[in-house]
């Protein structure tokens, strides 16, 4: 069972970091965002927001299943540490700045989690 949330939390991870970059990217390319026609035939022909659509219905799946089988705690933290993975990737791919308070606020998410995932260890919870 293990291997199960590892892998689905990856893929949870996955999915919604490239969520979040579709959105960026999709804007990115499709701007300025002026609500006219022309801007919606933009918006809907542009990969990356396909991909922003593809991400967060995986995320949603991903996410469902894990529901079914992980205790609800650790589940929820994790599902947020896309902040994490979303800000480191766009520190590699996207150039932007990573600035000692993001650092610091992502190593509060990490423990945060970590405290979360010991506790239910500790608990013995089964996951349901």
């Amino acid at each position: 069972m293990r291997k199960f949330y590892i892998i689905g939390f990856l893929l949870l991870l996955t999915f919604d970091t490239v969520g979040q970059f579709g959105f960026k990217l999709g804007a990115m390319h499709t701007a300025p965002a002026n609500f006219c026609l022309a801007w919606f035939a933009r918006v809907v022909v542009e990969p990356w927001v396909w991909a922003a659509v593809g991400g967060y219905i995986g995320a949603f799946f991903t996410y469902m299943t894990l529901l079914e089988h992980a205790p609800i705690g650790p589940a929820f933290a994790v599902s947020h540490l896309e902040i994490v993975t979303v800000m480191i990737a766009s520190f590699f791919f996207l150039g932007e700045r990573l600035d000692a308070p993001q650092i610091i606020g992502s190593l509060f998410i990490v423990a945060g989690i970590l405290v979360l995932a010991s506790g239910q260890k500790e608990a013995g919870d089964p996951g349901h």
